[in-house]
């Protein structure tokens, strides 16, 4: 099945579903399961503004925290006018290129299909948390051409190195498997694969996070801007670790101000 038919799916829900809604494979274009990757549940804001951004929840590698680093975060994006596309993404067990081609997938498929999705292909971005963050900033630093290229990244707690010293043990184990080489734990530690053209980069973590070092975070930050690359980054005191957006974290309001605030300024200008 082509693209093509994908184009006409989306189009449909997109006029039928009251909540503008479509699930897809990205790599064919098919109707799609969420629950079974791969797969892309897109939600298109009723006044969408054309931006849009592929949401990689985390899970370790291990499994997937679909809803609250995921879809609960449709109607706060969707207010902005900004579309989420939730990846439901292929589990590695230690085939470390499979979520990452996913997310390339997800990036060209939505780029391909804007006209139809109402997006504007110059503002399609990837969004991580946890070891969904080590994705996403695999997505913006490991890209090989502008269609899979995104064009944001937003970081939320997240893994970024697969040093042993700083990484989530578990992430790396079910990326790498047990025994990875020097080069491949160097390749998938994207702090060192940052150069100067990547994404502009919004990351938020709490320097009591026990589960993933803030060092993942500040190692980025910096190699980001080493190299030129726009970053913002805030680092909260407390927290710890898989707070997504809910009301008990305590800098919930000043984590989703800054961010919405960094999204009027870097995407929807």
């Amino acid at each position: 099945m082509k693209k093509s038919f994908c184009t006409a799916f989306a189009a449909i829900a997109l006029t039928c579903a009251a909540q503008q809604h479509v699930c897809v494979n990205p790599y064919t274009g098919e109707a799609a399961s969420k629950d079974t990757a791969p797969a892309l549940e897109i939600f298109i804001p009723e006044n969408p503004a054309g931006p849009a951004v592929v949401a990689c929840p985390g899970g370790g590698y291990g499994f997937l925290a679909y809803d609250k680093e995921g879809a609960d975060w449709a109607d706060w994006l969707g207010e902005r006018g900004i579309a989420l596309a939730v990846l439901n993404y292929t589990l590695p067990k230690g085939n470390c290129q499979l979520p990452g081609n996913d997310a390339k997938a997800a990036i060209s498929y939505l780029r391909e299909n804007a006209a139809a999705l109402k997006l504007d292909p110059e503002k399609i971005g990837i969004m991580g948390f946890s070891a969904g963050g080590h994705l996403a900033s695999t997505a913006a630093t490991h890209y090989d051409s502008a269609a899979n290229r995104p064009s944001f990244q937003i970081l939320v707690y997240p893994v970024i190195s697969m040093d042993s010293t700083i990484t989530h043990k578990g992430s790396r184990l079910n990326l790498l498997g047990e025994n990875p080489t020097e080069e491949l734990v160097t390749l998938y530690s994207n702090e060192k694969q940052v150069k100067a053209g990547n994404p502009p980069a919004y990351i938020i973590a709490c320097e009591d996070d026990r589960t993933v070092p803030v060092a993942n975070s500040l190692r980025y930050f910096q190699a980001l801007t080493d190299a030129g690359v726009p970053a913002e980054a805030h680092f909260f005191p407390t927290g710890g670790h898989g707070f997504g957006k809910l009301p008990g974290f305590k800098y919930v309001n000043s984590m989703l101000n800054t961010l919405s605030d960094w999204l009027a300024d870097t995407v929807k200008k």
